[in-house]
């Protein structure tokens, strides 16, 4: 049976992101490295906020990746021969134009990503690095998320992968490798403007999650994974009623409040806080018996005497 170009190009090009994990599985466990503030919140409010990725320290990243993509794909010389004539690969490069400006007018700014840290699952004190970047310089908490809990499902907004380390020199050689099939693959063929517009579409989708699962190698220490939500893949809607924002030492931000409850469609009939977090560690600043009771405390005043069965502290000898 013959395939469509459109088949064969999500073939090439999917999955989408940047590295091979589809899914978490086995015992992988993922840590949120975070202030005893942001606990309390999520407790409180069964909840967890993702940030627009321009809010992020490694804003560069995202932008480097988008804007480095669109830069091969209107400069590559393999595609200009492929589409045969100046008139189709002008056509080429103004689909694409289209479609990566309505991303960035439509979609872009709801864009949002939760950031967690690969986890042995015998490590209860943490990763010191990650205490200094993220978790209060030591004073913060390590929520530990079994994500295998999740119900996998392909339509679902939320996107969960491993972000791959890579320096800029090879992401443009990556782009260049993938254009070149791509070339390829669309060489001898009567492009349609249908075809032209498939071109344009599945690049941008790929470079689009290229670009959010990808870090500078210098970052590669802290073997993160990300959870992403893109808005135009919500096509039922069915977490636009949790976008929000939050007023920051940075000014007010976009968030997306994601309810840790049962979703049709999104998440399983019984999940709750204490089905996805294996423990809960203490930074080592806290882990005093005075700091350690107090985060007891707050636990079971907040009703959540089953998470704070589960609160290991750190032994790590650090003192910011």
């Amino acid at each position: 049976m013959k395939t469509t170009l459109d088949e064969e190009l999500e073939k090439l090009l999917w999955p989408a992101s940047a590295t091979t994990e589809s899914a978490p599985s086995g015992s992988l466990l993922l840590a949120h490295y975070t202030s005893i503030g942001t606990l309390e919140k999520i407790i409180q409010n069964n909840e967890v906020w993702l940030s627009n990725p321009l809010h992020m320290n490694d804003l560069n990243e995202l932008r480097f990746g988008m804007r480095e993509s669109a830069l091969a794909f209107r400069t590559h010389h393999g595609l200009m021969t492929a589409c045969r004539n100046d008139e189709k690969h002008r056509a080429l490069l103004n689909y694409f134009d289209e479609k990566f400006q309505r991303y960035d007018l439509e979609h872009a700014f709801d864009t949002y990503v939760f950031c967690v840290s690969e986890h042995e699952p015998d490590n209860d004190d943490g990763v010191l690095s990650m205490w200094r970047g993220y978790g209060a310089s030591g004073a913060g908490v390590a929520i530990v998320f079994d994500p295998t809990k999740f119900e996998k499902n392909e339509r679902s907004p939320l996107i969960i992968d491993k972000v791959a380390y890579i320096n800029p020199e090879a992401q443009r050689h990556w782009m260049n490798e993938k254009l070149d099939e791509i070339a390829v693959l669309v060489e001898g063929r009567n492009l349609s403007d249908g075809d032209l517009s498939s071109i344009a579409y599945y690049w941008l989708e790929k470079v689009k999650l290229f670009s959010l699962f990808t870090k500078h190698t210098g970052f590669d220490e802290e073997r993160e994974w990300r959870v992403v939500y893109l808005k135009e893949r919500d096509a039922e809607t069915a977490l636009v009623q949790m976008l929000g924002y939050a007023i920051t030492n940075r000014g007010v931000e976009p968030k997306l409040k994601l309810k840790i409850a049962p979703l049709l469609g999104i998440f399983t009939d019984d999940l709750s806080l204490e089905k996805i977090v294996a423990k809960i560690i203490l930074g080592p600043s806290l882990s005093s018996v005075l700091a350690n009771s107090a985060v007891l405390r707050l636990l079971e005043v907040n009703g959540r005497t089953e998470l704070a069965k589960r609160v290991v502290a750190s032994t790590i000898p650090f003192r910011p």
